[in-house]
């Protein structure tokens, strides 16, 4: 499985994306049910030309993408980018932290724009335990 990492703009001005990388590289929180064979193939900002980063993100194979924790507490367009991304993608609204985060409950939605609720998901499949 290959997975990507959309980050906030403003947050990088100060954030080295370490909560993000640990909790990937570590099977931690949201990246817990992968196994050692998942490839984290991209790491972006929400920032530019996103049909442009779709596409390549569509051609480097990639089945997921999660959307920065950052991005679900203070993004004004998480949920529209997380819609925007499900066409192509598996989107899982968080990295880090928990599933319900202090502001919002992270967006899990299957490729089509599926919520993962109606598949049966939990917030356990994305590394809540």
């Amino acid at each position: 499985m290959k997975i990507a990492i959309i980050v906030r703009n403003a947050t990088l001005d100060k954030c080295t994306g370490k909560g993000c990388l640990k909790a990937f590289f570590q099977r931690l929180d949201a990246f817990a049910a992968y196994d050692e064979k998942t490839q984290l193939v991209g790491f972006t900002q929400d920032s530019g030309d996103l049909e442009k980063k779709i596409a390549k993100l569509i051609e480097l194979g990639v089945d997921v993408v999660h959307l920065s924790s950052c991005m679900r507490a203070k993004s004004d367009n998480y949920e529209a980018l997380a819609l925007r991304l499900s066409q192509d993608f598996t989107v899982v609204g968080y990295t880090h932290g928990a599933f319900i985060g202090r502001t919002r409950q992270a967006i899990c939605l299957h490729k089509g724009g599926v919520p993962a609720e109606e598949k049966g998901l939990t917030g356990a499949e994305h590394g809540d335990k």
